[in-house]
């Protein structure tokens, strides 16, 4: 034995150190938990130190690396990085491209914490932001200086399901040299691939429909090698690379994605469409519906189905409102998307202590405006369940 002329209080620590027999080619490929590899000598280092093999975990892991791949054939784009969280993905892809003096167009209606983001983060660090309609392509050219550096857009926003025209801003932005970077996290690659549309960078909050189970947090970046080179420097400084065990994780939630999002995109239309001829509901905003604002545009860019949230709107009460979530048998309330189980969320109430009752009325965010994240049931199951729950806004006789 390897070990035998050292004391147990010594060999304890380096005991079963190896395989006792070789491992080849494992179906599933193992969790690669340890934080260091060992290094042989100073030749060795150098080489690992130039990206030839794994030596430190934040570095590089081979979990990691793995989910980056699949990330990069979904996207079509050429490299990715995995990060902790959909939000370190964001905030590492602007920290690294954007500078002091450089100017960036964003959208009036991205996800909150972006807007926190640039408002809170970005701007300290002498870079400006603007925000338009990023549907308005007017709006959009009136907002670009000489200084702009990046648009940054989603293609759905959030919560009133508006549909960003891709190309449109990708020529305006490129025009003027800037740089289109998509927070994808609605679409997914199988509705939309924002790289294939001429966007530089798509992110995505993998928490969501990568994840899809509603147990992991991470978030990704892809793009061409020469931005993600750049990107990948400032990426080791902040530290913001997803652990072992949550990428081996990811890596198998990606491996059934495809038949859980065409499920969960299926099922939105249907309820969509279910909810319009509901006598409760006011209005609902999903772009595969005809009556939407930008219903060609969102077949033209996403022919394989507009995604798998919408959002409705009923009375404006809310007592009433409270009822109907209490009366949900199946659907629950909760703070994110994008998992295998349909869930509401209420806008208004989301944002309730970051703005006042006025502007949460001109954002479109009234008491009865009701979010979806629509999941793989049967969808009968769920159309169901939320008619019988919308009778709470039945009219008194």
């Amino acid at each position: 034995m390897m070990y035998e002329t050292v004391t147990k209080k010594t060999g304890i620590l380096y005991v079963g150190s190896e395989p006792k027999m070789p491992v080849e080619r494992p179906e599933t490929p193992p969790i690669y938990v340890s934080t260091a590899n060992i290094i042989c000598d100073m030749d060795d280092y150098d080489n690992a130190s130039q990206g030839n093999k794994y030596y430190y975990c934040r570095t590089a892991n081979p979990n990691r690396d793995n989910v980056a791949d699949a990330v990069s054939f979904l996207e079509q784009g050429e490299q990715s990085l995995v990060c902790s969280s959909g939000m370190a993905a964001i905030s590492t892809t602007l920290l690294s491209l954007a500078k002091a003096g450089d100017h960036i167009i964003t959208s009036n209606a991205i996800y909150g914490e972006t807007i926190e983001l640039f408002d809170r983060i970005i701007t300290k660090f002498g870079m400006e932001v603007t925000y338009v309609d990023l549907t308005n392509r007017e709006e959009v050219q009136r907002a670009v200086r000489d200084n702009t550096k990046i648009i940054y857009t989603e293609i759905i926003t959030n919560p009133l399901i508006r549909v960003v025209d891709i190309d449109s801003i990708v020529d305006i932005a490129h025009r003027v040299g800037a740089l289109v970077v998509v927070d994808s996290t609605f679409t997914t690659p199988f509705a939309l691939r924002p790289l294939e549309h001429g966007a530089d960078i798509v992110i995505h909050s993998m928490t969501k429909y990568f994840g899809g189970h509603s147990d992991l947090t991470a978030g990704c970046i892809t793009g061409r090698n020469e931005l993600m080179k750049k990107i990948y420097a400032d990426y080791l400084l902040f530290g913001t690379c997803l652990d072992p065990n949550s990428s081996w994780l990811m890596l198998r939630s990606i491996r059934t994605m495809e038949m859980r999002v065409s499920r969960q995109f299926a099922n939105a239309k249907a309820l969509a469409e279910a909810l319009q001829k509901d006598d409760h509901v006011q209005y609902v905003n999903y772009p595969s519906l005809t009556n939407h604002p930008q219903h060609e545009l969102a077949m033209h860019l996403m022919p394989n189905g507009c995604g798998a949230m919408l959002s409705f709107r009923v009375e404006d009460n809310r007592e009433k409102v409270n009822e109907f979530m209490h009366r949900l048998k199946l659907v629950k309330y909760l703070g994110t998307l994008g998992g295998y189980k349909t869930t509401i969320a209420h806008p208004a109430t989301a944002f309730r202590f970051e703005f006042t009752p006025e502007q949460l009325i001109e954002m479109g965010m009234e008491e009865g405006l009701i979010r979806i994240s629509v999941g793989i049931e049967d969808v009968q199951d769920l159309i169901a369940d939320f008619r019988q729950a919308l009778t709470v806004f039945a009219k008194a006789k």
